[in-house]
């Protein structure tokens, strides 16, 4: 193996994403032969032993990835202050060390990414790599053609202009409606902010496929291992070599039981 920026080689090891590692450099927990390393540009070579926290280090020979429902009511954390349920109840299961791939909301459902393997995460999750990402919102009222083409046309939120891949309503209910929105970028509450934004607040929000892997055939709480193939298109689609199947089948499929359960929206997430 070559040297490494440590960051990468901690997000290798499963510790955190490569963002977050960047995070446990410069706070001081990071050491390289004993040696406590602050710089984000430091690099690792072969037969370095690196801590964090004091604890040894070292990247698996393979990586793994999962894929689990995320219930309601869970956060997408390893541990909450709060004391609330958090997918590492979930992933502990495993017996492996593996982190979330990005965030979903408290009060929401649907697919979340599960692996240890850093590089990868980081490519699902950054917004230049355009990595789609399907969601199921139910918002309040019955939005008119304007208003879904301000949602296509983007929006302008406290943190910048934010713009769907598509927006289209998926169920029409008689005071309700369940818009699809495709998005690819994963800033704090995008959808609920996007909606919000044009006077269609949410109330539900489900998320049926990440990246084009579904959760078709899961309950909540269940996860199951990414095959082969899945896990190639994945890196394909994170590397901008292929896009995600268009399969309306899984998420229609999987929308009834997510449409008819779950918490109302306005938990932290």
């Amino acid at each position: 193996m070559a040297s490494e920026r440590l960051q990468k080689y901690l997000a290798r090891a499963g510790v955190a994403s490569r963002r977050h590692a960047e995070d446990l450099i410069t706070e001081g927990r990071v050491t390289v032969n004993n040696q406590k390393v602050t710089e984000l540009g430091s690099k690792v070579e072969p037969g370095d032993l690196v801590t964090v926290d004091g604890k040894l280090v070292t990247p698996p020979e393979e990586s793994t990835y999962y894929l689990l429902y995320k219930p309601v009511g869970v956060v997408t954390t390893l541990s909450d202050p709060q004391g609330r349920p958090t997918v590492a109840n979930y992933i502990e299961e495993t017996g492996k060390r593996l982190f979330p791939v990005g965030r979903l909301d408290y009060d929401a459902e649907g697919a979340l990414l599960v692996t240890d393997d850093g590089a990868l995460a980081h490519k699902l999750t950054h917004p230049s790599f355009q990595v789609p990402r399907t969601y199921l919102a139910k918002v309040k009222g019955v939005p008119d053609a304007a208003t879904l083409d301000k949602l296509r046309s983007g929006v302008r939120l406290e943190d910048g202009m934010a713009t769907p891949l598509s927006v289209d309503v998926f169920e029409q209910a008689e005071r309700n409606t369940w818009l699809k929105l495709v998005v690819a970028e994963g800033r704090p509450h995008l959808i609920k902010r996007l909606c919000a934004a044009v006077g269609a607040p949410v109330v539900r929000l489900y998320r049926p496929s990440y990246a084009g892997i579904t959760v078709e055939g899961l309950r909540p709480g269940e996860m199951k291992p990414l095959s082969e193939n899945q896990v190639r298109m994945l890196q394909e689609v994170a590397d901008g070599k292929a896009t995600p199947p268009e399969r309306e089948a899984p998420v229609a499929a999987a929308a009834p039981r997510a449409l008819g359960s779950g918490l109302r929206v306005g938990g932290r997430g």
